[in-house]
């Protein structure tokens, strides 16, 4: 199982392609790409104006409604604009939508075949959705070079309290993905649970996070989007130390951390950067962690502020080294107590 693409509803796709393309600096797909991709999207988009943007790997549709009829128009009404659909790419559609089914899912679009391409839409999670594609014949091609970013590396959902396990049950028996890291996060004001989930064959990756207090930031975003939802999506990145600045130049807000945060690590972590790199971290406000049980393994990440007016979706950009494959516990902590701080302002100016 691979993710093939994500699909975002949003206000007026024109716009976000130009944010995309400029901030990002992600591509416009090619009109082959983009048709083809249109043709999965199925009858809905005849209501639609839809756009696709492209970096390395990463697909990612963005649809605006063209009447109120629309369904773009119809999830805007009940959600601020945000992740609608992650696509993946399977082995077996027929198999998944019968076992999602079995699991009280909805099959929102019907199985079509054409061309040795299958595909079928079931619901998911809250109003998250999944575009299921099976290609036996090549019919959807590669993907065009290029761009900051090279693949999805992973996907973040938030439920609601009470739902971290149902909703990891639901991947488990519909998605065959398997529970791996679980963290407890908790600060002197609020806190989370987040358990990881990961496709055993792929390593397609799935965190869920559900708040563990009321006022929780966790919360914070179901409250805003209205119900469950992705949280952010995590770009991989070769080389995060250049990409950072050149986002940042383009108009990209990230989060900030303190310098204290750099103090406390710079003696952990001084003999893995030469001296120009770390400053160039600290620089950037990139996050620095490690995992115990691989050796060497480094997760460099940063966050950006949520790219909408809600304070809903945001988008990581990652780079893993030496082999680095789930996720650190410091870099966990030291996301919640950034978010946190802002959302501290927001509350600070109501």
């Amino acid at each position: 199982m691979q993710i093939d693409h994500i699909h975002f509803y949003v206000d007026d796709a024109q716009k976000w392609e130009k944010w995309f393309t400029q901030r990002l600096q992600f591509q416009k797909a090619s009109d082959d790409f983009t048709f083809k991709l249109n043709r999965l999207l199925g009858g809905a988009q005849q209501q639609a104006h839809t756009v696709v943007v492209q970096s390395g790997q990463i697909a990612i549709a963005l649809s605006s409604p063209l009447s109120p009829q629309s369904p773009i128009a119809e999830y805007l009404a009940q959600h601020p604009p945000g992740v609608a659909d992650i696509a993946l790419r399977v082995t077996d559609v027929w198999g998944i939508v019968q076992s999602a089914i079995a699991q009280g899912a909805t099959l929102l679009q019907p199985l079509r075949s054409v061309q040795g391409l299958t595909w079928g839409k079931i619901s998911a999670w809250g109003s998250v959705c999944h575009t299921l594609i099976e290609d036996n014949g090549g019919a959807w091609g590669d993907r065009q070079a290029g761009g900051l970013f090279t693949q999805i590396d992973h996907v973040v959902l938030n439920v609601p309290a009470g739902s971290l396990h149902p909703a990891a049950c639901w991947y488990e028996q519909v998605l065959q993905m398997e529970r791996q890291q679980s963290f407890t996060i908790k600060t002197e004001q609020s806190g989370l649970y987040s358990q990881v989930m990961v496709h055993p064959a792929s390593g397609v990756k799935f965190p869920i996070n559900e708040p563990a207090s009321e006022n929780s930031q966790i919360q914070e975003f179901l409250t805003a989007n209205c119900g469950a939802g992705i949280q952010h999506i995590a770009l991989s990145t070769p080389d995060i130390i250049q990409t950072v600045p050149r986002l940042r130049s383009a108009g990209v807000d990230f989060l900030t951390v303190p310098r204290s945060y750099y103090h406390a690590l710079h003696a952990q972590y001084c003999d893995r950067f030469s001296e120009r790199e770390w400053e160039a971290i600290e620089r950037s406000h990139i996050l620095v962690d490690s995992q115990t049980e691989v050796l060497q393994a480094l997760l460099l990440q940063i966050f950006t502020q949520p790219i909408f007016t809600e304070p809903t979706f945001f988008f990581e950009m990652i780079e893993r080294r030496h082999q680095a494959q789930g996720f650190g516990e410091g870099n966990f902590r030291a996301l919640f107590q950034a978010i946190e701080r802002e959302q501290m302002k927001r509350a600070q100016a109501l």
